[in-house]
């Protein structure tokens, strides 16, 4: 059957939906719990979720740096799985959890002793006694985390997601009944405040993992590819490979965050109306982007699965089909947020003033979107052929060298008030994006021109 004839197409679609599915759940069970985090802390005290959203703001980086090194091993792992490597699989786990425990061990002590950093904030006694106390217990979930991410990506290379979506919401339902508990002090436990919700977090994290482990352990289809239970040495020849795949993406999601947290403070100098309302576009265009990336990560171990075997035809198809349903997905959060701005909008704020700015930002961000969605779709076929480190450098070119300098000019030297100041910045993001997607689609047809290795 040559590719290309419906039924093939309508087969890779089908492939892709599977993989990309789990992932959509899993990715909203994990914004889920950020929302819970700060619905319940927010009824608790305004200073208790000030310290969390600090204490957060901290450790997320650090958890992101861990998904983007781990993520090293499914693009490995999808190649051989395409190649029908099945030993070299099951000798990749072990090294993912040597590498993803090394990761946790060093993570968790920037949190536990982040005293220096929380100084440097300049924050109330109080406030800053309260986040030390919440990143310190969310010190010893990190570990946890890591090994999570490990047995995720060992999962997303082979493409058996059903385990982790189910583990990602078992840690999202525990992590409510928790929180309520440690953070107000019910059901005989202790009243922790922000640092009950640090708790609760690290609770969450490890129920996490060791879900994940046993529904794997269970799971029929992954039984071939699991490595018998015995304690292997570390290799560091696997661990190096991973890690030079890894880092790269470490890195560009440490920067993107740091990059729009730059952009979030830059736009703060503006007033509170723009920061208020950038936060609120910034929240939708989050909301959408998850399951842009799900799509983009199932084309990634579908490209990787042609890759493997060689086979070219299935490599088109893939990307064909993949690169079209990533942009369909955008377009249609593109859509939605076009459909009704100024009702998205009322969802968060009855500020007449914040309202306007954020109208028109919503608008921007849903073009931001479907500018990103191609960006997206040509990065993961990048990873899929293990080439990391050009998306990398492609984003701080764009970002760092184009968006934040013609931001900061035309938003706060020559903006003349702070309406115009918040457009420019969007503005200035989107032509840092439009940068972005065509130096990596360039990339691309460059690497499609090579014979498969």
């Amino acid at each position: 059957m040559r590719p290309g004839k419906p039924d093939t197409i309508l087969k890779e679609c089908r492939a892709l939906l599977t993989l990309a599915s789990p992932m959509v759940i899993a990715q909203l069970a994990q914004i889920g719990t950020g929302v819970v985090d700060t619905i319940m802390a927010g009824h608790y005290s305004s200073g208790d979720l000030a310290a969390i959203a600090i204490g957060y703001n901290i450790w997320l980086p650090i958890y992101l740096f861990f998904i983007g090194v781990m993520l090293g091993a499914t693009y490995i792992i999808a190649q051989h799985f395409g190649a029908g490597r099945t030993a070299k699989i099951r000798d990749s786990l072990p090294q993912s959890l040597w590498l993803a425990l090394g990761l946790g061990l060093l993570g968790g002590p920037l949190c536990y002793f982040a005293g220096p950093l929380l100084e440097l904030l300049d924050l109330d006694p109080v406030t800053q006694a309260k986040s030390l106390a919440y990143l310190r217990a969310v010190a010893f979930g990190l570990p946890a985390a890591a090994v999570f991410e490990a047995l995720r990506c060992h999962n997303q290379g082979i493409g058996v997601m059903r385990p982790f979506a189910i583990a990602s919401v078992l840690g999202f339902v525990a992590n409510i009944p928790l929180n309520y508990a440690l953070m107000y002090g019910r059901w005989g436990m202790p009243e922790l405040g922000a640092a009950g919700c640090g708790w609760a977090t690290t609770g969450s994290m490890c129920l996490s993992a060791a879900a994940l482990a046993l529904l794997m352990k269970r799971a029929p289809q992954l039984q071939p590819w699991l490595p018998r239970m015995q304690l292997v040495r570390p290799r560091l020849d696997v661990i190096g490979e991973i890690v030079r795949l890894g880092l790269p993406l470490g890195c560009t999601l440490f920067v993107e965050v740091a990059f729009f947290s730059v952009i979030a403070l830059c736009i703060a100098t503006l007033g509170d109306i723009a920061v208020a309302a950038h936060q609120i576009a910034f929240n939708m265009w989050d909301v959408v982007y998850m399951p842009l990336i799900s799509f983009g990560s199932a084309l990634a171990v579908r490209v990787g699965h042609a890759i493997g075997a060689g086979d070219r035809a299935a490599l088109r198809l893939s990307i064909a089909c993949g690169t079209s349903m990533t942009v369909m997905v955008g377009l249609l959060g593109m859509t939605l947020l076009l459909s009704s701005p100024a009702g998205l909008v009322s969802l968060y704020t009855n500020d007449p003033d914040i309202a306007v700015l954020a109208i028109s930002l919503v608008r921007l961000a849903a073009l931001f979107i479907a500018i990103d969605s191609a960006q997206v779709a040509a990065s993961y076929c990048l990873r899929a052929f293990r080439d990391t480190r050009f998306a990398f450098f492609a984003l701080c070119l764009a970002y760092w060298l184009i968006t934040l300098p013609l931001g900061y000019w035309r938003g706060i030297v020559t903006a003349d008030n702070a309406y115009d100041g918040t457009i420019a910045f969007w503005q200035s993001l989107i032509a840092g994006i439009t940068v972005v997607s065509l130096l990596v689609f360039l990339r691309l047809y460059r690497t499609l021109r090579k014979p498969l290795s």
